[in-house]
């Protein structure tokens, strides 16, 4: 159950159409949604009947969405460094990823889920593309479990490649559609519409056309939307460009999958054309900007997007290409890069990557209306970020403080749809140091079976 709620003495910001930022302020939560907020000190008449939260000395923000990962990854960490994409995905992910049941997802997701809470993710976009031998049916299943237990909102998109992909991870489209819609009917709106299921085409040179459209048309059937990757790297391009005689978005228009439904991870290498084209279709870029680095995948056109009005949200990755997953270090890096690859210091602002986080990452969840603000009647999922520590204070403008100064250890508090899930930096319910001697277990056992030699033995 939703608590009901005042938070007060904070700076509040809401990330509405006018930026309004009230500091100080307050918000007042009933059950589980915004009833209330305004500046300064709160009505006496606010005070009734709820738990009154102080924020002295800390901002209120929205929770953010962290918008393409793949939680699985939280066992890979650091078994990718300096590696391009390609060379990756052969040498360090595929040769474990086969191996994964339904048991090591469920961990690997709860660590994974556990530290996007800890770090200001209310909401994650988990693509999920391991389905291997004869627990595929089941792991879906493990890791919507593990963000029910959590209290995370979770959009799980299905993730699958039926040609041209490691063998044991490739899925028909009929198979695919098969087991989406298994953990559909089974989770799809659990707890008010707190996890949402969805299909995730894995790759442009990993799916066919026949069987794009099919799923494309499936998901729709079911109102729900489609998570790929584009165009994160020039190599992939070039093969696409080799073999259909087209690039990404070309071709994902050709086979009906653009339209703002549709979540286009990365979109590093797009033209002038293919960034009209998106814009033109409503579709949601998420822009991936430690793990393009990581990679060495290069520099998405952020700019050139928002000026065309392009949908944009902000995400992590996966931790085998990213090793954290860690949206303040996402917010700085995001503003940073554009600083530095246009050698403009006014390229991008810290309010402009809040934004994506908070209510581009709502846009890509499919939920643009639920969350994202601190807005009558919207959900209230919201962060308390401590302000009062040595790398932040002294604080002259809030949004700066957030995007360049904050990091995890500052989430102090996080809610969400109006329940409090962390508490003075800890989880409510989960005991963390059990967790991770849980995982830490999983994973020795996981890389034992893949015949992988790592530290852990």
């Amino acid at each position: 159950m939703s608590s009901d709620l005042l938070i007060t003495g904070g700076a509040v910001v809401t990330l509405d159409n006018n930026g309004t930022v009230h500091d100080p302020g307050w918000v007042r939560i009933d059950d589980g949604r915004i009833s209330a907020i305004g500046a300064g000190v709160a009505p006496s008449a606010m005070h009734d009947n709820v738990e009154v939260i102080d924020a002295s000395d800390c901002a209120v923000m929205p929770g953010m969405t962290n918008a393409h990962t793949h939680l699985f990854q939280t066992f890979f960490r650091g078994l990718a460094d300096d590696r391009m994409l390609l060379d990756w995905l052969r040498d360090c992910i595929w040769p474990a990823a086969e191996h994964i049941d339904a048991e090591t997802a469920y961990l690997a997701a709860k660590v994974g889920l556990l530290e996007n809470l800890l770090s200001g993710a209310t909401a994650v976009i988990d693509h999920q593309y391991v389905h291997p031998g004869s627990t595929a049916d089941a792991i879906d299943d493990a890791v919507c479990r593990a963000a029910d237990e959590l209290g995370v909102r979770l959009l799980l998109a299905h993730g699958w490649a039926d040609r041209n992909y490691h063998e044991p991870l490739i899925e028909s489209s009929a198979d695919a559609i098969r087991r989406t819609r298994a953990v559909f009917d089974r989770w799809d709106g659990h707890d008010e519409g707190r996890i949402r299921i969805e299909l995730g085409p894995l790759i442009p040179w990993g799916c066919s056309d026949d069987a794009m459209i099919e799923t494309i048309a499936a998901a729709r059937s079911w109102g729900r939307g489609t998570h790929v990757h584009c165009a994160e790297t020039k190599v992939e391009v070039d093969m696409s460009l080799d073999e259909r005689g087209m690039r990404h978005v070309p071709w994902l228009s050709s086979v009906g999958a653009l339209g703002p439904d549709v979540q286009l991870a990365h979109s590093v290498w797009l033209d002038d054309d293919e960034i009209a084209l998106v814009a033109e279709s409503g579709a949601t870029v998420v822009h991936c900007p430690v793990s393009n680095m990581y990679l060495a995948s290069g520099v998405a056109r952020i700019l050139d997007m928002r000026r065309l009005g392009v949908p944009i949200a902000l995400a992590s990755d996966g931790s085998g290409s990213n090793n954290r997953q860690d949206m303040f270090e996402a917010l700085k890096v995001a503003v940073l890069l554009q600083k530095v690859h246009h050698l403009d210091p006014m390229a991008l602002q810290p309010e402009d990557v809040l934004n994506m986080a908070c209510r581009g990452g709502a846009r890509a969840f499919g939920t643009p209306d639920e969350f994202g603000q601190l807005q009558i009647g919207m959900a209230a999922d919201c962060l308390v970020v401590d302000l009062n520590t040595p790398s932040v204070v002294p604080v002259h403008r809030i949004a700066s403080a957030l995007v360049f100064n904050c990091s995890p250890a500052n989430v102090r508090d996080v809610i969400v749809a109006g329940k409090p899930i962390v508490r003075d930096h800890q989880h409510v319910s989960v005991n963390a140091s059990d967790l991770i001697d849980e995982a830490i277990a999983s994973a020795r056992a996981l890389f034992r079976r893949a015949g992988i030699s790592t530290r852990l033995g």
